[in-house]
């Protein structure tokens, strides 16, 4: 039981990032963000803040 609750907290982590990175890959024309100088460092910080959010949720109640 342990250990399936570590895998679903690893595996949402995961999900999240791979989510936002396959929007990101799908390669849309009209993304504001894609036109601005910074979006890319935006994307990774976003997704860097998100991971270390849950993370930090996760170690917190004893899923990790």
């Amino acid at each position: 039981n342990i250990t399936m609750k570590r895998l679903t907290a690893w595996g949402t982590i995961f999900v999240i990032i791979t989510a936002i990175a396959g929007i990101y890959g799908m390669n849309f024309k009209y993304m504001p963000e894609l036109e601005w100088r910074y979006g890319y460092f935006a994307v990774l910080a976003l997704m860097a803040l998100i991971s270390l959010g849950l993370f930090f949720y996760f170690k917190k109640r004893g899923d990790l």
